[in-house]
């Protein structure tokens, strides 16, 4: 069975950074697609980045040029590191793994907050 693990949330100040990671475990294969999503209290759960794999890359209009989305293909991990940390960007971060026969998985949930 497949277990995605999430690391690396926390608390940050404004103008911060972090770095989440998500690994798969259980999966004999490669994954087609990862990305990050979030979701903040009262607001429903977006879209922050993804990777295929072959490396084509998705961001929310909001995070482009501070957050990068990156992937180790051999280790079925992925990674986003989050630079200049604002406020609004509090939220728990989900990753998610798409398999190539089309099965979704979520890791679940790593808080990020954002405050001074």
């Amino acid at each position: 069975q497949v277990q995605l693990v999430e690391s690396g949330g926390g608390l940050v100040q404004p103008g911060g950074s972090l770095r989440l990671s998500c690994a798969a475990s259980g999966s004999r294969g490669a994954f087609y697609r990862m990305g990050w999503y979030r979701q903040a209290p009262g607001k429903e759960r977006e879209l922050v980045a993804r990777i295929t794999r072959g490396g084509n890359t998705n961001y929310l209009d909001s995070v482009k040029g501070r957050f990068t989305i990156s992937r180790d293909g051999t280790k079925n991990t992925v990674y986003l590191q989050m630079n200049s940390l604002k406020p609004e960007d509090t939220a728990v971060y989900y990753c998610q793994f798409t398999a190539w026969d089309a099965k979704i998985y979520w890791g679940q949930g790593t808080q990020v907050t954002v405050s001074s």
